[in-house]
């Protein structure tokens, strides 16, 4: 194990850099342990000053501190779970509308803004890599990266078909329109992880990027596809106007899915050696959207659920972010 007092650990950056991260993870559980600690004392004090004094300004205090120290217990409880090494990565969103034209694709631009404005709440920082622009509304396909403690971590259970039914703005009629769209969540690899990719795997091809119109469509072929021939996957990226870059971005979404695939594959080596495990796949419902005929947003992998709707679609999925976690840990 490495360790801070080893003299070797300082020549390579990569295994020093990861040695210096854990130490601020463990700086950071330490820190809010005591500060868990040091609620729960506050609180035991004031129930003793009030039970000799009997002054009923210590019960708003002890009604305050209670709230702040169940926020706290319950952040910790979260920090709990992400044991992953790739937890604390960045996390690389795409949403894709599935089949319904306009009323989808207006979907999975509601899906879009909603991880934008949980970002904000966060504090988090995002970056849009990739949006491609329906033809009436909504998007056809969106690539985000979210930058922030424990972004992977927080955002890989939204992996999944997300499904909408509301009455359709684009309906005349004002008909009822269920609607779905996909949510991937990968994790930014960065240069400590080592995925083998060989120049003769894979195909690369350049194209005109298609825009908005008029002063925004990019006339020059910048636009890239890399095709991972040994797997089938394929990933392109349109974004920049800089051939390299948009090159540059797209080998690192290639390497993040040939990390998960090579994961995956390791994983159903184990369940055959080893019995099977329940698995939250790709391509499972994972959540319904109800706005009408009333409403209801819930988790079918943890039945968490809010009437709150607009508040989820405003950002607000940290309820079914943590319910999750917490699922997951305890299908382990």
């Amino acid at each position: 194990m490495d360790t801070i007092s080893q003299q070797d650990i300082w020549n390579d950056p990569n295994r020093s850099r990861k040695l210096m991260q854990r130490k601020q993870e463990l700086q950071d559980f330490l820190g809010a342990w005591r500060r868990i600690r040091q609620l729960s004392t506050d609180i035991q004090e004031y129930f003793d000053i009030y039970a000799l004094e009997q002054d009923s300004q210590y019960l708003s205090t002890i009604e305050e501190e209670i709230a702040t120290l169940t926020k706290d217990l319950r952040a910790f409880n979260t920090m709990l779970q992400f044991q992953d090494e790739l937890d604390d990565s960045p996390a690389i969103m795409e949403i894709h509308p599935g089949a319904g034209g306009t009323e989808s694709q207006d979907w999975a631009n509601m899906l879009l803004r909603m991880y934008v404005r949980w970002t904000e709440r966060h504090n988090f920082h995002h970056e849009t890599i990739d949006v491609q622009a329906g033809e009436e509304a909504g998007i056809k396909s969106a690539i985000l990266r979210v930058t922030g403690k424990y972004a992977f971590g927080r955002l890989k259970g939204e992996k999944g078909i997300h499904r909408l039914v509301r009455i359709s703005p684009f309906d005349a009629n004002k008909r009822r329109h269920t609607s779905f769209a996909s949510v991937d969540v990968l994790p930014d690899i960065d240069e400590t992880i080592e995925v083998n990719i060989e120049d003769k795997d894979l195909k690369i091809d350049t194209f005109r990027s298609s825009g908005a119109g008029s002063q925004h469509v990019n006339v020059t072929d910048s636009a890239v596809r890399i095709t991972h021939r040994p797997t089938g996957i394929v990933v392109s990226c349109q974004n920049e106007r800089s051939q390299h870059r948009n090159k540059d971005t797209a080998m690192k979404i290639l390497k993040a899915r040939l990390y998960r695939h090579l994961k995956e594959k390791q994983d159903k080596e184990f369940e055959k050696m080893h019995g099977e495990k329940k698995d939250i796949a790709w391509g499972n419902q994972i959540r319904s959207y109800v706005l009408a005929p009333y409403q209801l947003i819930k988790d079918h992998r943890t039945n968490e659920e809010t009437s709150n709707v607009q508040r989820v679609l405003d950002g607000d999925i940290d309820p079914f972010i943590e319910a999750f976690l917490l699922h997951s840990v305890s299908q382990t």
